[in-house]
């Protein structure tokens, strides 16, 4: 075999190994949570990080290294664009400036700390699926479950290996009007916004693809000759527009004078118009010979799943607002499962220490019947029970310190119980639009009594059916086994035989 035909399929396997990982893990953003890999390590490693206070930028680059195999610069860049959309990360100090070009200050002369936006918004640990990160030392999230559509807020742009994507941003209160027109089964129609201002032309662009002319805002000063640029297009800056004007003028194709710059926190660059110059005139040489007017092609390529795929504004919007609605029902399903677990340990904790079943332990010799005089003396209030008692619950009571019994607080343990069912209703209240099933396990607790159990059903179950509130729960612990819990028919019985749930 020559060394051409052992070479081939070496190059073949490993440009094809390079080509996908670029595409995976670099340049193209994720559909679900419109993040590049840098991106997402650095929102999450900023979410380990957080504290309340700001942190250096320089400590968060190297703590973002720990996941991200490709050196602090590229991190350094990501963190300051990202922090420069002004949506999920806060900045303090200088981060430059997206309308004059200027550069960030040094990392660490620069803080930075999560927006309350990202914190509501992006992060949940429990719904989170993690892989291992490139050196197998830690754990990183695959993808965020993001509950605002990230890709079309902060837009990307990137270049792989036979194939780039071009998305632009847009606003935020439209998009978040276009998914409820969505749920509506309303159609939707969206266009670009884009922070630096301008006008645009979508004459060629179609959801999401396609061509934009973007041009500056030129205004006439009153009483003189001379234009003010208010608005820059999208992907330029006051100094490269600048030097695309001085250069037009050089070659007299621009009518202009003079050129000052005023920009601060606003765009204002002067021109002096030339002697006899017509504004009018002026304005149209400025859009044909300058960057006052460019062109933005549009190109919707993401990574769905483990593959890149070419999606529209609309297709992705649709998609995104029913991984919404699925999150939603899984955060849910997620807190009720964590309210009935406090419920049930608190219930309880309440009739161990209530009714002294503490005591019967004193003459057990082994583990063994140390157990059985819990379970024993727990029995007879079964009924009681959020769900069936187990070993582990056998232990965790065990494990409760003599301070603990001693200093115990009746009217406290009530209050939360009843604070959790509270809870739990509000619960039932938001999931009513999305026509999730709830699990309501056992409701009739010690804590919240008969009259508040009794208002607890009326609450839930009156409105409307779409709550589709499910009165059973798992008796044994394990599976799917059913066990009914009581109506109201029964705890008016159990109160007027003074048998108080």
């Amino acid at each position: 075999m020559s060394p051409q035909s052992q070479l081939k399929p070496l190059m073949e396997g490993y440009f094809l190994d390079y080509a996908s990982y670029v595409i995976m893990d670099r340049a193209i953003p994720g559909l679900r949570d419109g993040c590049k890999p840098v991106q997402r390590r650095i929102l999450h490693t900023l979410h380990q990080m957080h504290d309340g206070k700001f942190h250096k930028v320089a400590n968060v680059i190297g703590e973002t290294m720990k996941l991200h195999p490709h050196g602090d610069a590229s991190i350094g860049d990501a963190l300051v664009v990202l922090a420069n959309k002004d949506y999920f990360i806060e900045r303090q100090g200088n981060f430059g400036n997206v309308i004059t070009g200027h550069a960030a200050a040094a990392p660490r002369y620069t803080e930075c700390r999560l927006t309350p936006l990202a914190l509501e918004t992006l992060f949940n640990p429990a719904l989170t699926e993690y892989a291992p990160s490139y050196d197998g030392r830690r754990q990183e999230p695959k993808e965020l479950p993001a509950k605002v559509p990230v890709l079309l807020m902060l837009g990307a742009e990137g270049i792989a290996v036979g194939m780039a994507t071009t998305i632009l941003p847009h606003n935020f209160g439209e998009l978040l009007e276009a998914m409820v027109s969505i749920l509506k089964g309303e159609k939707i129609e969206l266009y670009p916004d884009f922070p630096q201002g301008g006008l645009i032309d979508v004459a060629e662009y179609q959801d999401g693809v396609g061509r934009i002319r973007v041009r500056a805002k030129i205004e006439k000063a009153s009483g003189v000759q001379k234009l003010v640029i208010r608005e820059v297009p999208f992907s330029t800056t006051t100094t490269s527009l600048i030097a695309s004007i001085e250069a037009a003028v050089q070659k007299g194709k621009v009518s202009v004078s003079k050129i000052g710059d005023f920009t601060t926190d606003t765009v204002e660059i002067d021109l002096a118009l030339s002697r006899g110059a017509d504004a009018e005139k002026v304005i149209d040489q400025l859009y044909a010979h300058t960057d006052c007017e460019v062109s933005i092609n549009s190109n919707m390529v993401v990574i769905r799943g483990d593959r890149p795929v070419e999606v529209t504004v609309s297709e992705y919007l649709k998609e995104f607002t029913g991984v919404l609605k699925r999150q939603i029902k899984a955060e849910l399903e997620h807190e009720l499962a964590r309210l009935e677990d406090r419920r049930h340990w608190l219930t309880l904790e309440q009739i161990f220490i209530e009714n002294r079943v503490y005591k019967r332990i004193e003459k057990a010799a082994t583990e063994e019947a140390i157990k059985r005089e819990v379970y024993a003396g727990m029995r007879p209030f079964a009924k009681l029970f959020v769900r069936a008692m187990t070993d582990d619950d056998v232990t965790r009571l065990l494990e409760l310190k003599i301070r603990r019994i001693s200093a115990y607080d009746i009217r406290k343990n009530r209050g939360e119980i009843n604070d959790i069912v509270a809870a739990i209703r509000q619960a039932a209240e938001r999931v009513a639009d999305l026509g999730v099933t709830l699990g309501v396990q056992n409701h009739h607790d010690i804590g919240v009594g008969v009259d508040s159990y009794i208002e607890f059903l009326d609450d839930v179950t009156s409105d409307v059916a779409s709550k589709k509130i499910s009165s059973k729960w798992n008796a044994t612990g394990a599976g799917k086994a059913l066990f009914s819990a009581p109506t109201r028919h029964e705890c008016l019985a159990w109160e007027q035989a003074n048998v108080t749930p």
